[in-house]
């Protein structure tokens, strides 16, 4: 017989990026008396790896658990970003209901689209959290507004509609019911969640049933599943069975070793949990996500979506370049391969496939932002390795015709620039929507169009809306391939011989078009040092020294002046490099470098292509 756990409360928190779940969460955690009150804790304390910190973004979606009034309620912090949207979709299967964050200025945002209609299509109920109320520019009743007429877009039931807003300001701490009224701390969030989110059911005489919604990985214990208890209970040495609804076939042996419950940033080892305890559990070493973890008498699986496929890929390929292992530690194929199927353990939206030479290795994500997430990590463990440009998956329909993935760009850009915008994209096949002008000044454009399109433009969109511009952009199944586009007008400087560029050589060659390097780095044929003004490759000579005569001294040398490099980061070599080119990535340096570094081999190439 189902019976409910009044005593859990299980929710999930969803946004847009950059509407305040994470530090949402962070006074959650300090209100409910999870930190003593002279504790030093972190900012954003949930966003545990370093470049979650640096760029202000969740990737990986974390556990936690609070207690108010004896009871606890267990929060997932999920990520704002459609490249991590698999996640998202996971976890939701894990609550009885979300809380939905909206920024009191930027209101309702296409990611914040993404995730609630996951929800709503889940019959999930939503407390609406209107965060950044004390903003100058804050606008809560509009936004409100926008909130009710997204619910209806998503074809949201009565029961849904009538859903309770809270405002508040994470960072201060406070939240209230009615706007106006007298903000004192969290209190009327966390009554709301008493209040609305129904507890968990299940039968606890039944057989046990565990979906497994997200993985974990531990050097020391290897891959932790966890998941909800939707039936029964789950012991520690307990005889289990793991079966998969998408995999009939599917039926292990497995025994529970270690058994954990999220008390605040801690896992708890626990000998028993029952219905409705979030849980991970060490010891089953394929475990995966989808997973059902059953008694052996009655193994039935619990249905679970497929995991959305990925749409980009690069290659990964060993660094063959003349300075290749000079500033890695991590240099061969067998650790790029080893590294590479290690990341499977924990990213389930990322697919690595060997290709017809062992040094390199197909890999497919969700969107550029979810590989150069990869490859940054991988950078800084020391890994030194080169990766081809971003290209699409295709794919071709029952009648042979090519398909490619589409995405919807949602922009909004100051007035002045939109005219450029348009001009741009439809340059790259977009289609134009819609178009709205909002009275502060502000455009909205919708687009649809192919994920190549978009491949290396956002560099391009910063600098044509001079920083102010925002684009957000959301995957539209797969369309009709649209054709050819041209990505990059601009050609590059090719180093012409290997050494050092030497500020001679360097002037001679700014004079062609913008350079990457300055004086005194190691540069060798067949290197990109910069762009140029015009279409075409041109190879310079940056290491050329002036030669010297008995009429001129060589001090007269100094007065060359240069202009400043423009050094370019992660994202914008991957989104600079072209397809004859690759991006050699080791600890210290990012080079650009032709595929065919030998001057007559490439224009060979070229030739016969």
């Amino acid at each position: 017989m189902k019976t409910k756990r009044e005593d859990i409360r299980n929710i999930a928190i969803i946004a847009h990026v950059d509407h305040g779940k994470t530090t949402l969460v962070d006074q959650l955690l300090r209100q409910s008396g999870v930190f003593r009150a002279n504790q030093e804790v972190a900012e954003r304390v949930m966003d545990s790896n370093d470049i979650e910190r640096e760029r202000g973004i969740t990737i990986l979606s974390k556990n936690t658990a609070v207690y108010y009034k004896n009871t606890k309620i267990n929060i997932i912090d999920t990520p704002g970003h459609a490249d991590f949207g698999g996640e998202v979709e996971r976890v939701l299967k894990m609550v009885n209901g979300v809380i939905l964050v909206v920024d009191a200025f930027e209101g309702a945002m296409p990611q914040t689209k993404f995730v609630l209609k996951k929800a709503l299509e889940l019959d999930l109920p939503v407390i609406v959290c209107v965060n950044k109320i004390d903003r100058p520019e804050a606008r809560p009743n509009e936004v409100i507004d926008e909130v009710l007429e997204l619910f209806l877009e998503l074809d949201a039931n009565e029961e849904q509609l009538d859903c309770p807003f809270v405002f508040a300001s994470a960072k201060a701490g406070h939240a209230v019911l009615e706007i106006g009224d007298d903000p004192k701390d969290m209190t009327p969030l966390f009554e709301t969640i008493l209040n609305y989110i129904p507890a968990p059911e299940g039968d606890p005489d039944a057989d046990t049933q565990v979906l497994i919604s997200t993985i974990d990985y531990n050097e020391y214990v290897g891959r932790i599943g966890v998941g909800k208890i939707d039936n029964g209970s789950l012991k520690v040495n307990q005889d289990c069975v793991l079966v998969n609804a998408h995999d009939p076939e599917m039926k292990k042996r497995v025994k529970i070793s270690k058994l954990y419950e999220f008390d605040g940033l801690n896992k708890v080892e626990v000998s028993e949990a029952g219905i409705g305890s979030i849980v991970a559990i060490s010891g089953i070493a394929d475990i995966h996500i989808g997973d059902t973890i059953c008694s052996p008498e009655n193994p039935v699986a619990i249905p679970f979506q497929k995991i959305s496929e990925p749409t980009i890929s690069m290659n990964f390929i060993v660094n063959d370049s003349p300075l290749a292992g000079q500033e890695g530690k991590f240099v061969t194929s067998r650790h790029l391969r080893d590294r590479l199927f290690r990341e499977l353990n924990t990213d389930v939206s990322l697919r690595v496939e060997e290709t017809d030479t062992t040094e390199a290795y197909k890999v497919s994500g969700r969107g550029e932002l979810h590989l150069s997430v990869l490859i940054e990590n991988m950078r800084r463990e020391g890994y030194e390795f080169a990766v081809s440009k971003a290209e699409v998956l295709y794919k071709n329909d029952e009648n042979g015709k090519l398909l490619e993935p589409m995405e919807i760009a949602y922009i909004d850009v100051p007035d002045e620039f939109s005219g450029t915008i348009i001009e741009k994209l439809s340059g790259r096949k977009g289609e134009l929507q819609s178009m709205s002008t909002s009275n502060g000044g502000y455009t909205r454009l919708e687009f649809s169009i192919p994920a190549r399109g978009l491949i290396g433009y956002r560099g391009e969109f910063m600098t044509d809306t001079k920083g102010n511009g925002i684009m957000n952009t959301i995957f539209d199944g797969y369309g009709p391939y649209k054709g050819d586009i041209q990505y990059r007008k601009q050609g590059s400087l090719i180093a012409y011989e290997s050494g050092e560029a030497i500020t001679y050589g360097l002037f001679n060659a700014q004079e062609r078009g913008t350079l990457f390097i300055g004086p005194g780095e190691k540069v060798y044929s067949g290197m990109v040092v910069g762009q140029n003004g015009k279409t075409d490759d041109i190879e310079v000579n940056v290491c050329k020294k002036k030669q010297l005569t008995n009429t001129r001294a060589s001090g007269s040398d100094d007065a060359l002046k240069l202009t400043p490099p423009r050094v370019l980061s992660l994202e914008q070599c991957l989104e600079f490099i072209d397809t004859n080119e690759l991006l050699e990535i080791t600890p210290k340096s990012l080079r650009i470098r032709k595929k065919i570094l030998d001057p007559t081999m490439r224009k060979r190439a070229e030739r016969n292509n």
